[in-house]
């Protein structure tokens, strides 16, 4: 019988080289395996190469980091948006039921302080409103439902909010409807 030591059994060692490094070694093993000793300027150019490549893909797993971080914040930022845009209409209830209601009534002290709870809830967490009317008209915050010709009011102004908008952190949730006059000067 043979040697327990023949070519047949293998001993590995875990030397915490990386695969590139254990490529380039069996290169040069099989290199001197069929008799040709390596050139060393081409064994510079792999490991330049293999280095360069090396770079690379680190580079890209810090960019994928960098970039996955930053989705999970904006996710946990706006992770409320789809339940805020269903309680608007709430807070639009509440301010018909302000505008109409009695000021100094027990009903409408109790309203105004469930709204302003309420509504202070959603600005702790970011909700603001655009309300503003006697500002320029922007397309990408203001739905422009109803124009009015007014000389006394320069054109393209918001001249009555007729639906409160409302942005969470910086990212639009509904426009405010409002109304817009034309025929001013520009």
């Amino acid at each position: 019988m043979s040697d327990k030591n023949d070519d047949d059994s293998y001993i590995l060692e875990d030397t915490g080289a990386s695969v590139e490094d254990i490529e380039h070694e069996m290169e040069l093993a099989a290199q001197e395996a069929a008799g040709q000793t390596p050139d060393p300027p081409a064994a510079a150019a792999i490991d330049n190469e293999m280095r360069d490549r090396y770079m690379r893909t680190l580079a890209d797993f810090e960019n994928y980091r960098k970039r996955a971080d930053r989705e999970k914040q904006d996710f946990f930022k706006y992770a409320l948006a789809g339940t805020i845009k269903d309680l608007l209409p709430v807070l639009d209830n509440f301010d018909r039921a302000l505008e109409h209601a009695e000021e100094g009534d027990d009903f409408h002290k109790g309203v105004s302080l469930i709204y302003k709870q309420l509504f202070d809830v959603l600005q702790r967490h970011g909700v603001k409103p655009n309300d503003q009317a006697g500002v320029p008209f922007d397309p990408n915050i203001h739905e422009a439902v109803v124009t009015e010709e007014n000389p006394n009011v320069p054109a393209n102004t918001v001249t009555a909010v007729l639906q409160k908008g409302y942005s969470l952190h910086d990212r639009l949730l509904r426009p405010a409807m409002v109304k817009v006059s034309v025929g001013g000067a520009e």
